[in-house]
Order: structure tokens, then C-alpha cells, then sequence
């Protein structure tokens, strides 16, 4: 029987997977480069299979490496759970959402998830399109669109815009008059494409609206734009899923009733690594139906 690979190894080749390099791997384990070299020389030796190609002073993990990379990170974090004793079976979960969502629709309610399911230690991420499902270990990933086929995916929800600015603003406007008013442009970034613009709007409301809808603020988050609406520096195009809890409570309202569909649902990502684990199943239900109950606000309809 082969031998198995040392626990010394195994976090030799884990420090360098994941930092990318042997030298900050020696720095984290505290010995020397060479030490680290030899090590997981040792590990592939003993499994038989190359976890690194070397190429001048650059390492890059092979197809073998990417595989037990997330794994033993996830092993190792569980070690140092058990280790510190009274948390060591607090679970954790890592979460990559667009960055609108993690600077203030998700982190406003995650304490309604940890109030319902328990203590859970928790990654919040804010990420463009695409993530490092494995190098981060991400076990869930709401996005705009279905980027991940790789991974099992379920469209979970379709939202729509809708203009929006603060009542003050909204006294001033009238619905066919909107286009006299000043516009919050929002750059939606990577996915802009799918994202309806204000001239898509006035072509909805057949409206004409000239060299006005080049003009106005503009902002390169959903979030900011919302947030300079609430302002009443202008009328924002708000997706549903981000503005219906302003408008239920009257800091936002819609000077317009026309709405836009999105070209595509927001989708959720869990892979498979992750889908057995029960926190993330729970948390997946929790998700689904917090972006379900804003989406269908009765402030939208």
C-alpha cells in the first residue's frame, strides 16, 4: 500500500495552492522555501500525480492541484475549528453577490437568517462577474444572469425597473413632464447589456426625449443611484429587488407607473461541493424567499 501523504505536507501544498507562492507559504509554516519545495515533492511523489507545474520561479497548479485545493482548505479550516474548542462546530458559509446587493440589500438581513437558523460564521462577498468558485471557496453566488452552466444553477427570480425618486422631487413631476427632470444614469457594469437604460424607458413611454437623457448624474453601482434618489438629486431606474422596501416606507416613491422587465432572472449558483452541507440548503431557502418577497412588494405593483 502506498504511503499516505504527511499532515505537514498536505498544508505545505495548501499554503502554497492557495497564496500562489512557495515563499509565502514558508512565511505562513514558518520554515524555509526549500522545505516547502520538498514537502510537496514528497505529496506528489506519494500520490503519484504532479499538483504544481513549475515554470521559472512561478508555480501553477495542475488540473490534479485544482481539484484538492478546495478541499483540504475546507479540511484545515475544520481542524482549526475543533481546535479553537467551544466554536468548533459553528458552520460557515462563504456568499458572492453583486456588490449592490452586499453593500446594503443582503447585509441588512442577514441577522434575520442567523436569528432563524443559529450562530454561523459568515463570508460576505461583493463580486463582479465572474468568481473563483473554487480558489475562494464560494458556496453560493447570486448573480444577474446564468454565468455558472458548470455548476448546478436555478433561476430563482425575474425583477423589472422602475423610476424612482424621493416625494419632494416627485410634488414637482408630472408623468409626461419626467423627461424635464434630472436623470440618475446608472453604468450596470460588465452585464450593462441586459440592463434597460433611460432612453429604453422613454422609448416604452413613447416619449421623445431628445439631448435630455444625456444629461444628469450618474453612478456606477445600482446602490449609489438609489441612494442619490433618496437624496432628491434625481429619478432613478431601480430594479424592484433593491428600491421596494424605500418606497414601502416612503422615502422613495414612483412618479411613473411604467415599468421595465429585466431580460434575465437573477440566478443562484451552489456547487456541488456545497449542496449537501445543511446550512447551505437552509440558507439557500432563506435567500430565495427574501428576493421573492421583495420582488413582489406590493409598492411595485
Amino acid at each position: 500500500m502506498a504511503a499516505l501523504p504527511s499532515l505537514r505536507g498536505l498544508q505545505a501544498f495548501e499554503a502554497a495552492a492557495r497564496s500562489g507562492s512557495f515563499a509565502a507559504a514558508a512565511e505562513e509554516l514558518s520554515i524555509s522555501a526549500a522545505a516547502v519545495s520538498q514537502l510537496i515533492r514528497t505529496v506528489e511523489e506519494q500520490m503519484g500525480r504532479k499538483l504544481f507545474h513549475r515554470v521559472n520561479r512561478r508555480v501553477v497548479l495542475t488540473e490534479a492541484g485544482v481539484e484538492m485545493l478546495p478541499r483540504l482548505t475546507l479540511a484545515f479550516q475544520e481542524i482549526g475549528s475543533i481546535a479553537r474548542g467551544g466554536d468548533a462546530f459553528r458552520p460557515r458559509l462563504v456568499i458572492s453577490v453583486p456588490p449592490s446587493m452586499a453593500m446594503g440589500w443582503l447585509s441588512k438581513r442577514l441577522a434575520g437568517f442567523v436569528a432563524s437558523h443559529g450562530a454561523v460564521d459568515i463570508s460576505l462577498r461583493g463580486d463582479d462577474d465572474p468568481v473563483p468558485f473554487d480558489r475562494e471557496l464560494i458556496d453560493l453566488r447570486l448573480s444577474f444572469g446564468p454565468h455558472y452552466r458548470e455548476h448546478p444553477t436555478e433561476d430563482i427570480v425575474r425583477d423589472a425597473v422602475y423610476p424612482v425618486c424621493a416625494p419632494g422631487l416627485a410634488a414637482t413631476i408630472k408623468p409626461e413632464s419626467l423627461v424635464r427632470m434630472p436623470l440618475i444614469h446608472t453604468d450596470w457594469g460588465p452585464t450593462g447589456a441586459s440592463f434597460p437604460s433611460w432612453r429604453n424607458w422613454f422609448e416604452a413611454a413613447a416619449i421623445e426625449p431628445g439631448r435630455a437623457v444625456q444629461r444628469g448624474l450618474s453612478a456606477n453601482s445600482s446602490r449609489a443611484a438609489l441612494d442619490l434618489a433618496i437624496s432628491g438629486l434625481g429619478v432613478a431606474l431601480a430594479q424592484g429587488i433593491y428600491c421596494a422596501k424605500a418606497l414601502e416606507d416612503g422615502r422613495l416613491v414612483r412618479p411613473n407607473a411604467l415599468s421595465i422587465a429585466l431580460r434575465q432572472p437573477y440566478c443562484l449558483t451552489i456547487p456541488e461541493r456545497s449542496a449537501r452541507r445543511d446550512v447551505v440548503a437552509a440558507f439557500r431557502d432563506w435567500l430565495i424567499e427574501e428576493c421573492r418577497r421583495s420582488v413582489a412588494s406590493p409598492a411595485l405593483r
